[in-house]
């Protein structure tokens, strides 16, 4: 009887250790959704491929705190309702531990109410203001925010003494919060729009809005956009020789626009992250270390590198720092730990989030950017 209550006692540890070996080595599960394929496919495509080079890199160094890294995907294709559908799967059927997404801003603000019901921390990569303000208490930022844009290419107007601006802008989430910021700011910088145009983000012609824009005395164009629909303005602009500064915004700040648009995109300005730029800053600048290794290990990989690949790399690095930690993957300890990250240096800036500010990047992470000869130039 004493042989036989022995016996069970030890299989009953036995068991015991080898559930506990089992949990310990169940992986850490990032979820993500991102618009690998669509008109935004030129943004989520290299996000996607960032953040699997880095679960790769990760798992290959041992893991996370003893444990591999998993990362389960959904392509949105840029659809909101998709992008709600499937930040629902990854909750409630893949038991993800976090999410770093999603591209768009769209993407974004549709899946922001499940996350907060859930109380499942998430990093989005979309530009949008709106995403943290006002501030959510599981949602944080890493890319640059339409209002930074809109102010950063401002700033760039007062300085060439141009007041009068002809606006043009998207249908899409981004698109629209950008026309926003851009009306609301300005006033503040004295400057006066003389055009406020619209297009479809799946037109492939806009020469009748740049036409009403070529009609006024607007002495710059904005366009506020991301995908394909920039390239065709830009080109636009040119075929019906319209000879005004081009600004565009941070959401074309990639090879591909250069490419699609062509020569067209000679002299264009915009706003974008220090990471197109890389080789151009100083050495005493702080990211300049991280930039440049980042660059190197995707375009060994993958090829040119853009910024979007670049907000990716944040999100990643600033969730697996928070979970380092807070020791564990519970998910209000690494909600915590995001929000007290500061100091981090990513591709964006130097991060330093609060309560109060769930980005935590000032102007001065953007660089004023030109076209020059099929690459980018810093202006400033």
């Amino acid at each position: 009887m004493r042989k036989s209550g022995f016996l069970a006692s030890v299989l009953a540890v036995a068991l015991l250790i080898g559930v506990n070996l089992l949990n310990a080595a169940e992986p850490i599960k990032i979820g993500t959704f991102l618009t690998v394929t669509g008109p935004a496919s030129f943004l989520g495509d290299p996000e996607l491929k960032t953040l699997q080079m880095a679960v790769e890199d990760i798992n290959a160094k041992g893991g996370l705190n003893g444990r591999q890294v998993e990362l389960v995907h959904y392509d949105t294709g840029g659809n909101a309702r998709e992008a709600l559908n499937f930040v629902k799967r990854l909750i409630r059927r893949d038991n993800i531990d976090l999410i770093v997404g999603g591209t768009t801003s769209g993407d974004t603000l549709a899946a922001i109410p499940e996350v907060e019901k859930a109380g499942i921390p998430l990093l989005s990569l979309a530009g949008a203001v709106e995403i943290i303000e006002p501030v959510r208490k599981w949602v944080f930022k890493v890319a640059h925010t339409d209002r930074m844009a809109a102010a950063k290419i401002f700033g760039d107007l007062r300085k060439r003494n141009l007041s009068k601006i002809a606006l043009i802008t998207g249908d899409g989430g981004f698109d629209k919060s950008g026309r926003t910021q851009i009306l609301k700011l300005a006033s503040e910088y004295g400057t006066t729009l003389v055009a406020d145009e619209s297009y479809g983000n799946k037109d492939t012609d806009m020469t009748t809005q740049l036409t009403k824009i070529r009609a006024t005395d607007a002495q710059a164009i904005i366009n506020f956009g991301f995908g394909q629909a920039p390239a065709i303005v830009t080109k636009n602009i040119k075929q019906l020789g319209i000879d005004l500064p081009v600004y565009q915004s941070h959401g074309v700040a990639s090879q591909t626009f250069i490419d699609l648009a062509g020569d067209a995109a000679e002299g264009v300005r915009l706003p974008a992250a220090a990471l197109v730029v890389a080789e151009q800053l100083p050495d005493t600048d702080p990211q300049k270390p991280i930039l440049l290794a980042y660059k190197k290990a995707y375009e060994t990989k993958y090829g040119p590198v853009s910024t979007f690949g670049g907000h990716a790399y944040d999100g990643m690095m600033i969730a697996i720092e928070a979970i380092k930690r807070a020791g564990s993957v519970d998910k209000a300890q690494v909600r915590d730990e995001i929000e007290k990250t500061q100091g981090f240096i990513g591709t964006a800036g130097v991060f330093n989030m609060t309560p109060e500010d769930h980005m935590g990047l000032n102007l001065d992470a953007f660089k004023m950017v030109e076209i020059h000869n099929g690459a980018w130039k810093i202006v400033e």
